[in-house]
């Protein structure tokens, strides 16, 4: 499926700014099909409010973002996971994690990466990855040893390089359709997308209908752009859908003042005491969701009181 985007310059899209962001998981063909959909659009406007992402980052951290959802729900329990995407582009690393709760933080290593239109005067996704590199899935699956994935970098528009992964990484056939839409403003107009495995038993004709129906879906940004929600992006490729589950899907970051603090008490007495002496304060900021936290000379003083114990 292609990835496309672009920036709109027509009006913004009322319907979409009051709509929840949501997952969906569906089976067809007497579950030889499975399918799963999201609405990912104030999940990506977070993130890109939080860490100032322009446009082509935007694009590529949302594509990420909602793979990320969408694999999440693969997952159970308390299972977790966690994608890394380094490409050989100027935007650095993305990380992007997810649970099987529909909880999703995500960040880019530069997000002031923006580059002008490709050919198709679309954002230029693979220009800011890089066509080079690896894509990383690590799941933590509640084992002593997390799983661990990895595939080249095929294309760099991230949609084919996942659609790769599942194949080579996971045996299991898929087809990837990801969309975000930007404003001219930066903002997020819309954000979502599709994941449609084929598991083990199909008949080669259903094979090709369902292969058929994949090669005739319109990018599934502008999809999402005409308000299509995510049963209705599932019903575009399999008619007869049934929806099992629908997973609210938000932002949320583990990071807390305490975890930060620990992570401090770690460094060990002598860290600590240069800080002290060469700063005075300390300023933590988290990586995943750019929440800074601030120990002033006292709160230091009460850590380095930690580290002797």
């Amino acid at each position: 499926m292609e990835n496309q985007e672009h920036h709109h310059n027509e009006h913004v899209h009322a319907e979409h700014t009051e709509e929840r962001d949501y997952l969906v998981r569906g089976t067809a063909l007497e579950g030889k099909v499975r399918a799963f959909a999201v609405r990912s659009t104030k999940l990506v406007e977070e993130l890109r409010q939080r860490h100032d992402t322009y446009p082509t980052a935007t694009a590529a951290l949302g594509r990420t973002l909602t793979t990320a959802a969408m694999m999440g729900a693969m997952l159970k329990g308390e299972e977790k996971l966690t994608i890394q995407v380094k490409g050989n582009g100027p935007l650095g690393q993305i990380v992007a994690d997810a649970n099987a709760k529909g909880e999703v933080r995500g960040y880019v290593d530069h997000p002031h990466v923006h580059l002008p239109s490709n050919a198709m005067g679309k954002l230029d996704v693979a220009g800011a990855v890089g066509t080079e590199g690896f894509l990383y899935v690590i799941k933590d699956l509640g084992l002593k040893e997390p799983y661990r994935g990895s595939v080249p970098i095929v294309s760099g528009e991230l949609g084919d390089d996942f659609t790769y992964y599942f194949a080579a990484s996971e045996q299991t056939p898929s087809a990837v359709g990801l969309g975000v839409l930007v404003a001219p403003d930066n903002s997020v107009i819309s954000a979502g997308g599709l994941i449609v495995q084929l598991l083990p038993g199909l008949s080669d004709d259903e094979i090709d209908a369902i292969e058929r129906a994949i090669s005739t879906l319109p990018p599934v940004s502008a999809l999402i752009d005409q308000g299509l929600s995510p049963e209705e992006l599932i019903k575009w490729v399999l008619p007869d859908v049934q929806i099992q589950e629908t997973m609210d899907i938000v932002f949320r970051c583990e990071c807390s003042r305490e975890r930060v603090e620990r992570t401090l008490i770690s460094l060990g007495y002598d860290e600590i005491q240069a800080i002290i002496e060469e700063q005075g304060v300390a300023e933590v900021v988290c990586h995943f969701c750019n929440e800074a936290y601030q120990f002033e000379r006292e709160d230091l003083e009460h850590i380095l009181e930690q580290t002797r114990k």
